[in-house]
């Protein structure tokens, strides 16, 4: 009886340390190696870009330091300017330039969206109906646009205001009086990117600078053409020569900056409500503005009141254009589209 007693409890602690069987000294064993899953029968979602992500921009409050002032403005205007050719062309030094800047690629500009009526919007922050600009010829009978307009006031201000235009027809925006320099240069733009640097160093407070050529090539080749991408090209050369041109005078800095457009095109035209031709880009870069990509409904009109309120001139109760306050992370109202009737 006792030797089967011994070997039962001999054979119990036996099997207590074999691996996998219970017992007070029992070890655990390797897992086991892991079994193919079901493949999933879903069909996969199609691979989206890279999208860029801007990390929102807080708005300051009332009492918090304030936000830097320009010393002078700049805009830029590329005619029939759409906001897809950035990529498509590609505009490497705009692109450099779009990585610090406040922007939007679906800002809007006005009906007609034809060269000189939409400039008129642009430069008096008013919609057509206002300013009366509706021919797109140069009609020196026709006057020009009705209402105050930013060189108005930067002029009256005793800012040195300068005008640098690919086409004649633009004199019309703005009355001779508001303009210290105003150059027609029947040419391409780099060849007006040129003159604009020779009179950088000279000073100025407004500039407005107009370059003709995508606007030629979409008309004589087509929207989004070859011809049209290599002027695009030339385009971007002639703004980085402008940005040079800024950094060599000790001004760049200190310069508030726009590029835009006043139309976009399809086919051989525009002047339409189409998107194609209505859809433009708005770039802001300078003194106290924030990279951001503007959830703000941009208008054409909103350039000239932007550059009013930075240049802390005297904002307009009959302009339809606002400041584009969320590029300075400043609270802003929204802005209603279409802006203009």
């Amino acid at each position: 009886m006792k030797r089967t007693l011994t070997l039962l409890l001999s054979l119990l602690l036996l099997t207590s340390c074999l691996p996998g069987v219970p017992g007070l000294l029992a070890v655990s064993t390797p897992e086991p190696a892991p079994t193919a899953t079901t493949v999933s029968t879903l069909t996969p979602t199609p691979f989206q870009p890279p999208t860029e992500t801007v990390t929102p921009v807080v708005a300051q409050e009332p009492t918090a330091t304030p936000v830097p002032r320009p010393v002078r403005a700049l805009i830029l205007s590329i005619d029939g300017f759409r906001p897809d050719t950035i990529e498509l062309t590609p505009m490497r030094n705009l692109q450099t330039l779009m990585q610090e800047s406040a922007y939007s690629l679906v800002a809007q500009t006005i009906f007609p969206s034809a060269t000189l009526p939409s400039h008129a919007s642009m430069l008096t922050g008013l919609c057509p109906d206002k300013h009366g600009v509706d021919w797109n010829d140069y009609r020196p009978d026709r006057g020009y646009a009705n209402g105050i307009d930013i060189f108005d006031l930067a002029h009256a201000a005793g800012l040195r205001t300068v005008m640098v235009v690919g086409k004649e027809k633009l004199r019309q925006v703005t009355e001779p009086e508001s303009t210290d320099v105003f150059e027609f240069i029947n040419d391409r733009d780099v060849v007006i990117a040129a003159r604009v640097a020779e009179l950088i160093p000279q000073g100025f407070g407004l500039m407005f600078v107009h370059f003709p050529t995508p606007d030629w090539m979409g008309h004589q080749y087509g929207w989004l053409s070859p011809e049209q991408y290599s002027v695009l090209f030339r385009a971007d050369e002639a703004l980085q020569t402008i940005l040079d041109a800024l950094q060599a005078a000790g001004m760049r800095e200190d310069t508030l900056i726009i590029v835009t457009a006043d139309h976009g095109g399809h086919g051989t035209t525009h002047g339409s409500s189409r998107l194609e031709d209505i859809t433009i880009p708005w770039i802001m870069v300078g003194p106290g503005v924030q990279h951001v990509v503007l959830s703000t409904a941009v208008n054409t009109t909103d350039t000239a009141a932007t550059v009013a309120w930075a240049l802390g001139l005297p904002l307009q109760p009959e302009w339809d254009g606002r400041p584009v306050l969320e590029a300075f992370s400043l609270p802003d109202e929204p802005h209603p589209q279409p802006r203009c009737p």
